[in-house]
């Protein structure tokens, strides 16, 4: 088997595994409703956002890893969707992180700084802003200068001009383009379609990695770092110790996700920068599809976490498990005749 065969049956494994668990962390807060908390409402936004891997990211880094020929935008489309749901992780990451802080640090006015209708416009937000820093490669942004050279057969002001038409609907983003019209708006196929042929890597390097990736982490380095500071202080005092147990308990564990984070992306951003500043350098084919894999691992790895940390999340997580997947799949009556109950208490707000 070759190495894009086993690259192809990885992602089909992990594809399935990521929509199978993120769902279930769904159902688990939509079933359960101690569960729906704030910090909890946060989580299953991030488990949509990993769902959203499986579903859209790893689909599409399966069709570019097949050398398709298809027309350049078609192309840049499949590439802007892992864009697009990797930005929104970073984003809820770096809210979940700041809804913590203020758990910790302003206990007695946090009820009235976040409520479900923040949270909400700040989800909301985070939507928009992934949005348009994963599709800002179809705004212009991109390699079709390049790929034209490549393609002397590409119509390239045709093209050019059907996406000039396309931006200008938007309102507020400028025309990036002035060339005629030509008569035939044709999308003329290019040739192997590919992540690195489409996406410029000024872009990925200056963009997504050190403005969209590395700012966003430090935010959270220094939030979480700020929250521990503030629990060591007062470490000593034992009202404030058994008063906020559980929100240090959650607090670490959602620093270990933003850990795992890192340790699953980075590889594919240092990569990613190496070939832009060394282009002398090569690379082995199994290492540019060991990097994507470990960047889709991150999402199977983010629920696990959450479940084995927090013990109502797990029991709750378990019981929506047998009760609605395991008995559904062998009789219908053995849900009434299960053992494993929902978790009923949650010590976090």
């Amino acid at each position: 088997m070759g190495v894009d065969n086993v690259f192809i049956a990885l992602e089909v494994a992990l594809a399935v595994g990521v929509i199978s668990i993120n769902l279930l962390v769904c159902a688990t807060v939509y079933l359960h409703r101690e569960l729906r908390t704030l910090t909890n409402y946060l989580i299953a936004c991030l488990a949509l956002a990993d769902l959203s891997v499986g579903a859209l990211a790893v689909p599409c880094s399966i069709l570019l890893s097949l050398d398709l020929t298809v027309s350049f935008y078609g192309c840049l489309l499949l590439a802007c969707f892992p864009l697009m749901t990797t930005q929104f992780s970073v984003f809820v990451l770096l809210a979940i992180a700041i809804n913590t802080h203020l758990k910790i640090r302003q206990p007695s006015r946090y009820s009235i700084l976040v409520t479900k209708k923040r949270v909400t416009v700040a989800i909301s937000l985070c939507w928009i802003s992934a949005l348009i820093v994963g599709f800002t490669p179809a705004m212009g942004w991109n390699s079709l200068d390049t790929s034209v050279t490549s393609a002397p057969n590409f119509t390239f002001l045709a093209a050019r001009s059907i996406l000039r038409d396309r931006i200008s609907l938007l309102g507020f983003f400028p025309q990036p383009f002035k060339d005629a019209r030509p008569a035939n708006h044709s999308w003329t196929t290019i040739g192997p379609c590919s992540f690195r042929g489409v996406i410029s890597f000024n872009y990925m390097v200056y963009f997504m990695f050190f403005c969209c990736t590395l700012v966003p982490l430090s935010a959270m380095l220094g939030i979480y770092t700020d929250s521990f500071r503030i629990v060591r202080r007062y470490f000593n005092n034992q009202q404030f110790r058994s008063a906020k147990r559980s929100e240090i308990q959650t607090a670490k564990t959602l620093f270990l996700m933003v850990g795992l984070f890192c340790f699953c992306w980075l590889p594919l951003n240092v990569v990613n920068s190496l070939v832009y500043f060394c282009p002398a350098c090569s690379l082995p084919p199994w290492l540019a599809n060991l990097v994507v894999i470990l960047s889709h691992l991150n999402s199977l790895i983010n629920p696990m976490v959450y479940a084995l940390r927090k013990k109502d999340f797990g029991s709750a997580l378990k019981a929506v498990f047998v009760r609605h997947v395991l008995c559904a799949a062998k009789y219908k009556s053995c849900i009434s005749r299960s053992k494993v109950g929902p978790a009923f208490h949650v010590t976090s707000p």
